[in-house]
């Protein structure tokens, strides 16, 4: 969305009120206690706020919605939705039902407190009727907020809030301008958005992990995150205190090779874990964005035969803006304490070492790996078979350059560099570049590289 068309938030609240088709509630627990101030600031609020309520003490909250585990949480913003929406529809459905979109507007926040050092960060959603008399639809999203003091926090709320109610109304036909007109009037310092789900009879053939791919792309978040099932999910509640193995690559076709490099970089893993750990153990495959893009456009076609694929073979997939190794890991830390693995080929670990990664770092190729390696995080590194010479290349052959050999093995003496096996050397016969040029020429060859479940995905890319 183009500069010149950014609406601002005053504007967009008095639009509201001015539509007299929109009438609704607004309910606030914890910090998020800003948005529906923004529809009074503005005329005509009686025009759109059917009701207010800010249940700010817990044992009142508990009263109104029911006990909660976590008051910040997914469950929390959908009890509240349930309640508050089925009041509106049954006080005013009689009244002036058949002429309203009804909707209720929710959050649930945890901001900065007095000494507080926690994460702030808030569920909030918005349930709407698309036309008079119809189902009512869900958006729901979590932010994460950024900004250091209280009094920033409760603002860029307020303003986030009235932009997703905005959104709903407004921007519903195109994921593109909806996704980024969630940051109209703040700036990316102050708000990251990770998850955002459309639900509900009116939002049947939404694709949320499209949703979650284009939050990466516009720049809210820099990944996101879904189960084998397709679920999209919150990364903090998925990550906390797992040890995890990433599998970081294009999968552009998934391959058997791709399966072993993760099998196998378990299995070396777990001789570090206790048993409690390896219960807890979770593997990833992570897209990077620049792996998506055809020319400067994502094909989200591709994506999803990607996702469908490793989702079909039982991986948890992350879609990433992070190319830098350091950025990843950076990103992986904050959620969880628990070792980390991050599995690649010896081709991969040789780009590492070029400066190219780290011209933008005060400290060069240092400051790169001291960020990589700042926590409990290892590289477990796959073999790669020379073709001229049948040489199976490892960690203990690798070859650099001298100046930088000495850093190398300090990693590799310390266990932060480790070689894995290959199980087969036959799965490195073949290059992914290799397979693709097998399946646009149509040789049957490449269909025993390729795990049959990817066979239709692969043959519908190329």
């Amino acid at each position: 969305m183009s500069k010149e068309q950014v609406i601002s938030t005053y504007d967009k609240a008095l639009r509201i009120n001015l539509d007299a088709s929109k009438y609704g509630t607004f309910a606030e627990i914890g910090a998020g206690q800003g948005v529906a101030d923004w529809f009074f600031r503005a005329s005509a609020s009686a025009g759109t706020v059917a009701k207010t309520i800010s249940a700010y003490d817990m044992t009142m909250s508990d009263e109104i919605y029911g006990k909660s585990g976590r008051y910040v949480s997914r469950e929390r913003v959908k009890s509240m939705l349930d309640h508050e929406y089925a009041l509106l529809d049954e006080r005013l459905s009689g009244s002036r039902g058949d002429q309203s979109n009804f909707f209720s507007y929710c959050n649930t926040v945890r901001a900065r407190g007095y000494k507080d050092t926690g994460e702030c960060h808030g569920w909030m959603g918005v349930r709407l009727q698309l036309k008079p008399l119809g189902p009512p639809s869900d958006i729901l999203c979590h932010v994460r907020l950024l900004d250091e003091e209280n009094v920033d926090q409760m603002t860029a709320l307020g303003i986030f809030g009235v932009n997703l109610i905005y959104a709903a109304f407004y921007h519903r036909d195109s994921l593109p301008t909806f996704v980024e007109s969630l940051m109209d009037g703040l700036k990316s310092s102050s708000v990251e958005v990770d998850v955002l789900k459309f639900l509900g009879e009116g939002f049947k053939y939404v694709d949320n992990r499209l949703c979650s791919l284009q939050l990466v792309q516009s720049g809210l978040t820099d990944a996101a995150m879904f189960t084998p099932e397709g679920e999209v999910v919150q990364p903090a509640e998925v990550l906390y205190k797992k040890p995890i193995a990433l599998l970081r690559g294009s999968f552009d076709p998934v391959t058997n090779l791709h399966l072993d490099m993760m099998e196998q970089t378990k299995k070396s893993f777990f001789e570090k874990l206790d048993v409690g750990q390896q219960e807890r153990y979770m593997g990833i495959c992570e897209i990077s964005m620049n792996n998506l893009l055809r020319g400067d456009v994502v094909d989200h076609v591709d994506f999803l035969d990607r996702a469908d694929t490793l989702q079909a073979l039982g991986k948890t997939v992350l879609v990433s803006r992070c190319p830098e190794f350091h950025k990843i890991a950076t990103y992986l830390n904050r959620y969880t304490d628990q070792p980390i693995a991050i599995s690649l080929s010896i081709g991969l670990l040789n780009e590492l070492f070029k400066e190219k990664w780290s011209e933008n770092l005060a400290g060069g190729i240092l400051e790169s790996f001291g960020r990589l390696f700042k926590n409990n995080l290892a590289l477990y590194v796959y073999p790669w078979k020379n073709r001229k010479t049948g040489e199976l290349v490892t960690t203990d052959v690798f070859s650099i350059d001298d100046h930088l050999r000495h850093l190398f093995l300090y990693f590799r003496e310390n266990a932060m560099i480790q070689g894995v096996a290959c199980s087969d050397e036959e799965l490195l016969t073949y290059t992914g570049r290799d397979i693709l040029k097998m399946i646009s020429e149509g040789q049957e060859e490449w269909k025993s590289q390729v795990p049959e479940v990817a066979h239709k995905a692969a043959m519908r890319q190329h």
